[in-house]
């Protein structure tokens, strides 16, 4: 069975979308060798992201073909790529990042598939400009019309679907996300060292990881802090926006910038050893698709306290913690009761570990194809 898929967030992110797109694909193409997966990208020569997969030998890569195309790269992914899937032969296509081509229905005798991720623009319009949140929808909504099968990443995205688009709920999946296997493996104390000693890192710290941006709410954490002891200090990796300056100028305010330091452009080979040197992981977004660094923490044994209101509990199991997103002396309770608590602590690494096996890729990779075989067979 040929399946294609839009690979352009697997060429081209290194985050996110990206690490989703790859996921899905290495996971597809290493519990289940037997089909052939076409990678469709815009540009040839950018595609260092995906090298990787590109050595497997029943993935190939499909470029435009034209020179019209050629010149044209970011059109041929909207408009021109549908011809190309009836010249190989794909049965199916899936669109990996919240969008299929605009006319993939007259791709005949190929059947496609859409993963939506969230519908944060939608629920919180706030966060996004005008303009992003009417391209948003326009793309989201015809894709989730024109699909055969929808996967959603958590039973929030599904619901939001149907809440926002009218779309049947018979016609979605849910399907979770996984998380690269690197988190999994035990970090050697050389490397650790390494990192501590590259990042000047104390020896117990709170993490955070995830864009510094308003909607991931990093603030809540900067105003907790006065409600932990003296020395508990945060480590708050990501990529900065201006919200980064006003978390930092909060700070300087009430007199803690030593306590916590904003550190941006960690290579992901870093971050496991983030991960594993935490004391507990603390990601108090107001709301999400999933919740990946949740997940990441629970493979890297790390205890895990989220923000309800959206699927972080779907991310981060029963045993996680939870806190409402805008209660900073909550928040400060739970960090307290994991940093104190070692029988609390040691059951969060325990059931949290076991939780997510929920996510392993050889169980994702089957649950995706159960849904290729939903379109394909009926």
């Amino acid at each position: 069975m040929k399946i294609g898929f839009d690979a352009k967030r697997a060429a081209q992110n290194k985050t996110g979308l990206g690490n989703y797109s790859r996921f899905v694909i290495e996971s597809l193409a290493e519990t289940i060798p037997v089909g052939r997966y076409l990678l469709y990208v815009p540009h040839p020569g950018k595609t260092a992201c995906m090298d990787n997969l590109l050595q497997r030998y029943n993935v190939d890569m499909r470029c435009p073909r034209t020179g019209f195309w050629k010149r044209l790269r970011s059109l041929w992914r909207v408009w021109g790529v549908t011809p190309d899937f009836e010249q190989d032969r794909i049965r199916l296509f899936h669109g990996l990042s919240n969008e299929l081509p605009l006319n993939i229905r007259k791709a005949r005798r190929v059947r496609s598939v859409v993963t939506i991720h969230d519908l944060i623009f939608l629920r919180h319009p706030e966060y996004y400009p005008y303009i992003d949140r009417k391209i948003y929808a326009y793309k989201f909504r015809k894709a989730c019309q024109n699909a055969d099968r929808i996967i959603a990443v958590s039973q929030c995205t599904k619901q939001d679907i149907i809440d926002f688009f009218h779309i049947p709920e018979e016609k979605i999946d849910v399907v979770y996300q996984g998380c690269d296997a690197s988190f999994k493996r035990p970090v050697d104390a050389e490397k650790k060292e390494s990192v501590r000693r590259k990042y000047r890192l104390p020896s117990r710290y709170i993490l955070y990881v995830g864009s510094i941006e308003e909607r991931k709410n990093l603030m809540l954490l900067a105003q907790a802090l006065p409600f932990l002891p003296d020395g508990t200090e945060v480590i708050a990796v990501g990529k900065r926006t201006r919200y980064a300056d006003k978390v930092e100028t909060f700070l300087r305010r009430n007199g803690l910038e030593h306590r916590m330091r904003l550190v941006s452009d960690v290579p992901f080979d870093d971050l496991p050893a983030f991960y594993q040197m935490a004391s507990v992981f603390v990601y108090p977004s107001k709301f999400e698709g999933f919740g990946i660094p949740l997940l990441e923490a629970l493979n890297s044994g790390t205890p895990a306290i989220g923000a309800t209101g959206s699927c972080l509990e779907e991310a981060g199991g029963p045993h996680s913690l939870y806190v409402s997103p805008t209660d900073a002396r909550e928040l400060a309770e739970a960090i307290t009761r994991t940093l104190t608590d070692s029988e609390l602590r040691e059951k969060m690494i325990t059931e949290g570990k076991k939780y997510a096996i929920n996510f392993e890729p050889e169980r994702i990779a089957t649950e995706i194809m159960t849904v290729y075989e939903k379109v394909i067979y009926t």
